[in-house]
């Protein structure tokens, strides 16, 4: 989520940049074209809304191996961990094709 929130302020600083100075985005960042510039501020959210999803799905988890402890009926599951190593290696790829488009 911080990561998101990062990313969406980023974009956020450079459109205010922009407008302060009196230029455009693609005189502020000559090398990335503008429909790649309105790109940070979905991924932004996305990661953000991403973050959210997955501390929900850590809390169900948590309260699910919890009352498992407590019954003593406890069995580890592996679905969660996929996820979240999905999850990072989709943003991971995402970003070397959004940096490789922007050189």
């Amino acid at each position: 989520m911080a990561f998101g929130f990062v990313v969406e302020k980023f974009a956020l600083f450079i459109k205010q940049i922009a407008l302060l100075l009196g230029k455009s985005h693609s005189q502020i960042l000559p090398g990335i074209s503008p429909s790649l510039q309105g790109y940070s501020s979905m991924f932004g959210i996305f990661l953000v809304a991403l973050g959210v999803l997955i501390c929900l799905l850590a809390f169900v988890k948590y309260k699910s191996v919890e009352k498992q402890i407590e019954d003593d009926t406890y069995r580890p599951s592996m679905l969660l961990n996929v996820m979240l190593t999905l999850s990072v290696l989709l943003i991971g790829v995402f970003l070397v094709v959004y940096l490789s488009n922007s050189i």
